[in-house]
């Protein structure tokens, strides 16, 4: 089975990027399977073939027009190429769509809560976001559309409820950990990563993990932990061109000795194994691989309504679900994990809420559904209107 995946650019440290790189070396170990990733830029690793599409742009607008465009073309010229195309971008007329970023017109929605009125009037008439909620509608209602690769039962109910997706069209496929390197025994470095921190070894730890920190929601984990009576601590791991706005946030509520910015790191299992809550106050994201590797290494997680991750969370038992504006309970059940011996009560049914999600149990049912598609999905004549 030849396979393509379409991905416009790679970060080491994106959700969808990590999806594909651990979806590839899965499916590499099938004989049959070829991979080649269409995408301006890759990180080059054995298993699978690159094509490099690299269009001029200038904007957010012309960077996706114009990638969207030069896939069309091609792929117009490759058209028997391929048995599956997938892409992880909006572009209409594609079979399989990933829709690892959610829904855009639900991510506006969400932003709007949290922003002011001229905010909001900014993004309304941002081209940009018109011309992603267009090609949003056509992919999601397009005719050649076969499968859409959900990432969440959230996002899943989602599309079924604003585009009318049929429902057999719509398959949940959760992402998959790699379970041996996220573990709870990584708590073992616990005091080596602390004094390397220059965090005290009984103070409680908060852990946040991701880039894009307005939209998850870092100025929120700040106030909240102003606002908690215990001497608890934060590490926010992620890089974001704004990170000075947050150092300055935390400085003005009292907390800077007790807000740690590490920037982007590669070392996470063992900032998992030094931490005893992982907190993602986002606005919105469908399925952040970083709170199931929390839960995989024995963290409770505090999420919001509005993230996928709330699927695997039994309040009280391994972690809690708040309201993304809802900061009074934000601080509430930070100050309730800080209990003494609280967080690590819940260590065994967190990694229990996510020990079916092993890298090849995803590699099985995106090979089962390839081979479904495979057998029905007609060649494609692009390009595509």
């Amino acid at each position: 089975m030849r396979l393509a995946i379409v991905r416009q650019k790679y970060n080491p440290y994106g959700g969808a990027e990590r999806f594909i790189e651990r979806a590839v070396n899965a499916l590499r170990a099938q004989d049959d399977v070829e991979v080649t990733l269409l995408a301006r830029e890759w990180s080059e690793a054995p298993g699978y073939q690159y094509w490099r599409i690299n269009p001029p742009y200038r904007g957010s607008l012309t960077r996706d027009r114009g990638f969207a465009s030069a896939v069309r073309r091609a792929l117009a010229t490759t058209r028997d190429r391929f048995d599956l195309v997938q892409s992880h971008e909006r572009i209409p007329g594609i079979a399989i769509y990933r829709a690892g970023d959610g829904v855009h017109a639900t991510w506006l929605e969400q932003r709007a809560r949290a922003q002011s009125r001229w905010e909001r009037l900014r993004v309304w008439i941002n081209p940009y976001h018109a011309y992603v909620l267009k090609q949003e509608r056509l992919m999601f209602t397009h005719r050649e559309l076969r499968a859409v690769i959900c990432n969440s039962a959230m996002v899943r109910d989602d599309i079924a409820a604003r585009f009318g997706t049929a429902p057999d069209k719509l398959h949940v496929i959760y992402n998959g950990v790699d379970l041996d390197l996220y573990h709870p025994r990584q708590a073992e470095g616990r005091a080596q990563m602390r004094a390397a921190l220059g965090i005290a070894q009984e103070a409680p730890l908060f852990l946040y993990v991701g880039s894009g920190f307005e939209r998850k929601g870092v100025a929120r984990l700040i106030e909240a932990l102003a606002g908690t009576s215990a001497p608890a601590c934060a590490v926010i791991v992620g890089a974001d061109k704004g990170s000075a706005r947050y150092q300055a946030l935390a400085k003005r509520l009292g907390v800077a000795d007790r807000v740690h910015f590490l920037g982007a790191r590669k070392d996470l299992p063992e900032l998992y194994g030094a931490a005893d809550v992982f907190v993602l106050p986002t606005l919105y994201d469908p399925m952040p691989n970083a709170a199931l590797e929390a839960l995989a290494c024995g963290l409770p997680v505090i999420t919001t309504k509005q993230c996928g991750a709330r699927e695997f969370i039994r309040e009280g038992e391994n972690g809690y679900v708040v309201d993304v504006l809802d900061a009074v309970g934000l601080a509430q059940v930070m100050g309730v994990l800080a209990a003494p011996g609280r967080a690590a009560g819940m260590r065994v049914a967190a990694r229990a809420s996510v020990a079916h999600l092993s890298l090849d149990a995803m590699a099985g049912e995106l090979l089962a559904l390839y081979r479904k598609l495979a057998q029905t999905t007609p060649v494609v004549k692009f390009p595509l209107k």
